[in-house]
C-alpha cells in the first residue's frame, strides 16, 4: 500500500467518513463520491487512487454503520492509519477487508502530502517523504488474509471452496 497522505483531526465520525444522507444507497460508487464529504467537502477531488487517510484518536466513533468504510474502500484509498479507532469501525473495516493501522507515532509525524508506504506483513510504515519508519503490531494471520482477501465474506467463500 503506496500513496499520498491526507490528514484528518480527533474523533473523525462515521456522518464526517459518510454522511447520514446518503445511508439510502449501497451503491459502492454512490458511496465513494461522497467519501469524508462533511470532513473536507473537496477531498474527492484531489485524491486518487491508493492515497492513505492518517488521522487522530477514535477515527470512525459514531454510528455502527458499515457504510463508512465501504466509501473508503470504495473511494480507491489504500488504507487508513489513525492513533486509535472506535472499536466497530474497526470491526466493520476488517470485514469489509479495509487494512487499517492503529500507529500513534505515524498518525502524529505523518504530515498531509506525504508519501507513505505500508507493509501489512512486516508491521512497517514507511514515510516516504521524510524517510522515517515506524513500526506497529501486524495483525494476526488470519486478520491479515481476510484483508488480502478483500473482505471477511471473500474470506469465507474462499475458505468453503477449499474444503
Amino acid at each position: 500500500m503506496k500513496g499520498k497522505s491526507w490528514k484528518f483531526g480527533d474523533n473523525i465520525n462515521t456522518d464526517e467518513i459518510i454522511p447520514a444522507r446518503y445511508l439510502n444507497t449501497t451503491d459502492t460508487k454512490e458511496l465513494a463520491s461522497h467519501c469524508m464529504e462533511d470532513a473536507d467537502p473537496n477531498f474527492m477531488k484531489k485524491i486518487t487512487g491508493g492515497d492513505v487517510i492518517v488521522a487522530g484518536e477514535n477515527f470512525g466513533c459514531g454510528s455502527s454503520r458499515e457504510h463508512a468504510p465501504i466509501s473508503i474502500k470504495a473511494a480507491g484509498l489504500s488504507c487508513v492509519i489513525a492513533k486509535s479507532f472506535a472499536r466497530i469501525f474497526f470491526r466493520n473495516a476488517i470485514n469489509i477487508g479495509l487494512p487499517i493501522f492503529e500507529c500513534p507515532e505515524a498518525a502524529a509525524q505523518i504530515q498531509e502530502g506525504d508519501e507513505v508506504e505500508v507493509n501489512l506483513a512486516a508491521g512497517e510504515i514507511l514515510n516516504i517523504t521524510k524517510k522515517k519508519r515506524f513500526k506497529f503490531e501486524p495483525f494476526p494471520r488470519e486478520m491479515q488474509e481476510i484483508i488480502q482477501a478483500g473482505g471477511l465474506m471473500n474470506f469465507v467463500k474462499k475458505k468453503m471452496a477449499v474444503a
